[in-house]
């Protein structure tokens, strides 16, 4: 039964490992479900396992290393020990609903780096669903009744665990056609090229031949940046000169970069630059006049 707390509703189950857990190297620490309520925000946090959190419903926007999210339903993110994350809930149709497993061990972390899950890229689209759908589910359920621990019920979990990474981990292998660094290029002149046709970093790693988040997590961590950073860096520097050296309206260049409206666009050029495109243009027409 769910308890309200300051900013959910939520139940909590925990899990005390005992040796037999310990000697398979992963175990789950504790899991759980909350619904949001409107003022639902959480961090700044740092824990000291792993835990995995699915968006069951509504969209969540997860803050970390600088960067942030914006997830919804079928998506998740994984929280990494000693790294400091804020996540809270978005406006949307649907209320947030969240399950979340927590998890320690030395094998924990490679496996989570197998499923394409890194501190540099701790998110996954569109991966919530299926069998992993049913696992966290069952290992949820199977935690509710393992108040008293057996070695059945450890063993149990131990199963369950697995299987939720087998649902995580695609079956495909990377490419070895090519050294990392030589597709990784590839992508980059991909996105180079197509940045300004409002292309998804879904579609880069199709391009790649390889699973999203895997993508993610190499190209964040050769590039320093995450793809979808550099795409938007991309559409910046051209929407600069475009401002600068032609005559073309903002809608004009909005449109041209990709973007569906002139509201998408100022919002971006702000977030980005901390001024609006507007202002760069009044900006950069007085220097013309002054013959600056």
């Amino acid at each position: 039964m769910m308890r309200e707390y300051e900013h959910e509703y939520a139940d909590f189950l925990y899990y005390t490992p005992r040796e037999l857990d310990k000697e398979g190297s992963i175990w789950p620490v504790r899991a759980g479900r909350s619904i949001a309520k409107p003022n639902y925000s959480v961090g700044p946090k740092r824990i000291e396992c792993y835990s995995l959190h699915f968006v069951e419903e509504g969209k969540v926007c997860v803050e970390f290393d600088g960067s942030r999210a914006q997830l919804q339903q079928g998506d998740l993110f994984c929280l990494f020990p000693g790294r400091t994350y804020n996540y809270r809930m978005l406006p949307a149709d649907a209320t947030l609903q969240m399950r979340w497993i927590a998890l320690d061990g030395d094998r924990v972390r490679p496996l989570l780096e197998r499923a394409g899950l890194k501190p540099e890229m701790p998110v996954m689209t569109d991966r919530y669903t299926g069998t992993v759908k049913q696992s966290v589910e069952q290992l949820i359920h199977a935690l509710a009744e393992a108040q008293k621990w057996t070695q059945s019920r450890s063993l149990r979990l131990y199963s369950l665990v697995y299987a939720l990474f087998a649902g995580l981990i695609p079956d495909s292998p990377v490419p070895h056609t090519a050294k990392p660094v030589a597709w990784i290029r590839e992508c980059m002149d991909f996105m180079e090229l197509h940045a300004t046709e409002g292309i998804t970093v879904q579609q880069v790693a199709d391009f790649a031949g390889v699973h999203r988040s895997y993508f993610s997590g190499v190209f964040t961590a050769q590039v320093g940046i995450s793809p979808v950073k550099y795409i938007l860096n991309i559409r910046m520097e051209k929407a600069q000169r475009l401002l600068r050296e032609t005559d073309a309206t903002i809608t004009e260049i909005a449109l041209s970069l990709g973007y569906p409206s002139l509201y998408t666009f100022t919002r971006a050029f702000k977030n980005c630059f901390n001024v609006s495109p507007l202002a760069v243009r009044k900006r950069n027409d007085r220097s013309a006049s002054t013959g600056r």
